[in-house]
Order: structure tokens, then C-alpha cells, then sequence
């Protein structure tokens, strides 16, 4: 049985997907990344969906970011943004918060148990609820 547990660690240690760089935000590109209204009334924006993130609780990251579709994501270290952290009151990570045009529409936040109650379906159901909102 150790063995087993022995072979099994480094592949738990990559179970997360690992968020590139460019998708990371603190507080001084916060405001400007969930603004994306364009000049001249475009309205083909897409909602920005933001994921708050802490290193302790990393092995409960929402790891499908990469599947959503019609949404800007970035990822947010709740230790390099305090200010964003106090603005949208965010007490536990993960937290994520869909804004459209720099307003928060839906927050999906994890219980006291640090697990997000949203899987990726209902996730992808709120942006597509934005998105068809928005054309109208």
C-alpha cells in the first residue's frame, strides 16, 4: 500500500491545472481587467469572470478554467490584492465573480468546508445566462 501511495504523489501534485502567467491579476490590474466596456457602445464584450485564490487551499482551485467558454478568466492571489479581496468581501477561497462591463453579476463562493458549491456546468450556465442577457 505505501508503494502505491509512494507512485501516486507526484501525479496528485499536478492534478491542478496550472494558470499561466498572463491570466494572473493583484489590485493594480484589477479595475482594468474587469472593465472590458468598450468605447462607442460596442456590446460584443464578454463577461470577465475572476477566480479568487489562496496557496492554502489550492488543492480546491477551480481547475476547469480553462474549459469555459464566451468569458475573459484571470485568477486572483487573495495575498497580492487586498483591496479587490475587502471590495467584493471575499472570505473564502475559492470565490469566483462574473462581471459584466466592471459589475459583479453572480458569485460562486466555497462553504466552510473550502470546496466550491459550482461545478462547470452551472458555472458556464451563468455566463451563458450573462451573455444571452446582454444581447438584448
Amino acid at each position: 500500500m505505501k508503494y502505491l501511495i509512494l507512485i501516486l504523489i507526484p501525479f496528485l501534485s499536478f492534478s491542478q491545472q496550472d494558470v499561466p502567467e498572463k491570466y494572473w491579476i493583484d489590485d493594480s490590474g484589477f479595475e482594468k481587467a474587469i472593465n472590458t466596456n468598450e468605447a462607442f457602445g460596442d456590446d460584443q464584450t464578454k463577461p470577465v469572470i475572476v477566480e479568487f485564490w489562496a496557496k492554502f487551499n489550492e488543492v480546491n482551485c477551480f481547475a476547469d478554467w480553462d474549459k469555459l467558454k464566451d468569458v475573459t478568466y484571470y485568477r486572483v492571489d487573495i495575498a497580492k490584492a487586498p483591496e479587490a479581496k475587502k471590495k467584493y468581501r471575499v472570505r473564502m477561497a475559492p470565490t469566483l465573480i462574473i462581471f459584466k462591463d466592471g459589475i459583479k453579476e453572480v458569485v460562486f463562493k466555497a462553504g466552510l468546508d473550502l470546496m466550491l458549491p459550482a461545478d462547470l456546468n452551472k458555472i458556464q450556465e451563468a455566463i451563458n445566462e450573462i451573455n444571452t442577457a446582454s444581447q438584448f
